[in-house]
């Protein structure tokens, strides 16, 4: 009977719900029926290791209690209320948010994921400046609505092209080092990925914003360096344009600081976030900005909104997670066993050749893998993924899976983002898991 349960369960989800980022053919999800700290358990009872915080969201684990009962009370207290009214947790969670964002960041717009957070930082930034450009790069993902897909350089974007997106985005290289798009080599690069953006701002007419992620999240962690965002900062002062920092992946302790750009004492005009604000027990977006943009809404229609804009049960848990980085000290020890996890990586780097480069910062790594170390050439490509073909990735995750670790694998790297509360033993645990799936690459490398 329990069985037959779970066999419908993966049936109706199957057949009657879309899998995203996928062709639906042969798709089988896996029933998962709980979830505690940084395990979650299949309906077999077998449990599995969260090396990826599910989608690099769930930063505090699984169940925890000072969080759900927080949601707990605000059902029993007032579950809805239209966003043209207020409540005490709308006001509790704002203040709470201004405590730890950017200094200078003091407006905030609520909505309900990343995607959202970053649709309306871009329409902000084209009210404010009048202006309609957005400078992306190639290397980034931003969401999946009509201006964030857009503003997206990966694969994602094309199956929106031509009318699905809205148009006015160009794209930046990227301060990709491993694989820079210019053929430079940091430090004698001179940052030229940065001065290429002022070239466009200076050639390229109208351009609002320029839009990054801190540390690029699914498409390879990519930590810029340390003169990069300074520079871009910078630049988009001197040029009159806007800087947004989207930070849905990047925030909330994943690097050792509350938000990334705080690792280079950057302040950008909008700042987007998503994910860990509220650990992924609840779904909510924040758009913040200065308090120069605010002013100029006073007088201008803020022409944007939705129904479930600052919903009181997504604000419910804010407040409940920044107590609970602070009680657990969590920024120090992402700093600290993010040390440990790059002396880990870099000893996975030594012993397998098909390990090209391992970077990342605080709990966010990436490990990228290469059939060539010499030639850098990826095992897979965007292309391929774009085309359905099988990936290594694919089954370097899926050996991970069946040792009862479970890590996200994109095109032709393995995200390891586990849950800030790991312990070193869990980190240990994930890190060998990968270790020993190595070996699937290592025999097809050149």
């Amino acid at each position: 009977m329990q069985e037959e349960k779970k066999d419908d369960v993966v049936e109706v989800t199957r057949k009657y719900t879309y899998g995203t980022w996928r062709k639906q053919k042969g798709w089988e999800p896996l029933h998962i029926v709980d979830a505690e700290g940084c395990y979650f358990y299949d309906s077999s009872g077998k449990k599995y290791l969260d090396f990826s915080s599910q989608l690099m969201c769930s930063n505090l684990g699984h169940k925890n209690r000072r969080i759900i009962n927080a949601i707990a009370e605000q059902a029993s207290l007032l579950p809805y209320i239209a966003p043209s009214f207020t409540c005490d947790i709308r006001a509790r969670a704002t203040k709470s948010l201004l405590e730890v964002l950017p200094e200078g960041l003091e407006k905030l717009f609520f909505s309900t994921s990343g995607t959202e957070a970053n649709e309306a930082a871009i329409k902000i930034a084209r009210f404010y400046t009048k202006k309609y450009k957005i400078i992306s790069r190639y290397t980034s993902y931003h969401g999946s609505t009509a201006a964030s897909i857009a503003a997206t350089g990966d694969f994602r974007r094309w199956y929106a092209e031509p009318a699905g997106k809205i148009e006015g985005v160009v794209f930046a290289p990227d301060a990709y080092c491993y694989r820079c798009p210019l053929g430079l080599n940091y430090p004698d690069c001179g940052i030229a990925c940065a001065d290429y953006i002022e070239y466009m701002i200076e050639h390229e007419n109208n351009v609002a914003a320029v839009i990054v992620e801190p540390v690029v999240g699914t498409n390879g962690v990519i930590v810029p360096p340390d003169e990069y965002l300074p520079r871009l900062r910078e630049i988009t002062e001197k040029n009159g344009v806007l800087l947004i920092a989207d930070e849905v992946m990047s925030g909330w302790g994943r690097t050792g600081e509350w938000f990334a750009v705080d690792n280079w004492k950057v302040k950008p005009d909008i700042l987007t976030t998503a994910k860990g604000v509220t650990g992924a027990y609840m779904p909510l977006g924040v758009t913040a900005t200065t308090r120069e943009i605010a002013e100029y809404f006073e007088d201008n229609y803020f022409a944007h909104g939705h129904t479930y804009e600052a919903h009181p049960m997504t604000l419910a848990p804010v407040p409940a997670v920044i107590e609970e980085y602070r009680r657990l000290n969590l920024l120090q020890k992402v700093k600290e066993k993010g040390e440990y996890m790059k002396k880990r990586l870099e000893e996975i780097k030594a012993k397998h050749e098909s390990v090209g480069d391992t970077r990342g910062l605080g709990l966010f790594w990436a490990v990228e893998l290469v059939k060539s170390r010499e030639t850098k050439q990826p095992f897979n490509t965007m292309k391929d993924k774009f085309e359905g073909r099988q990936l290594l990735i694919d089954k370097i995750t899926k050996n991970m899976m069946n040792e009862g670790v479970y890590a996200v694998g994109w095109v032709s790297h393995v995200v390891l983002a586990p849950p800030l509360i790991a312990d070193y033993e869990q980190l240990d645990a994930g890190i060998n898991a990968l270790d020993k799936a190595l070996s699937i690459a290592d025999q097809e490398t050149a």
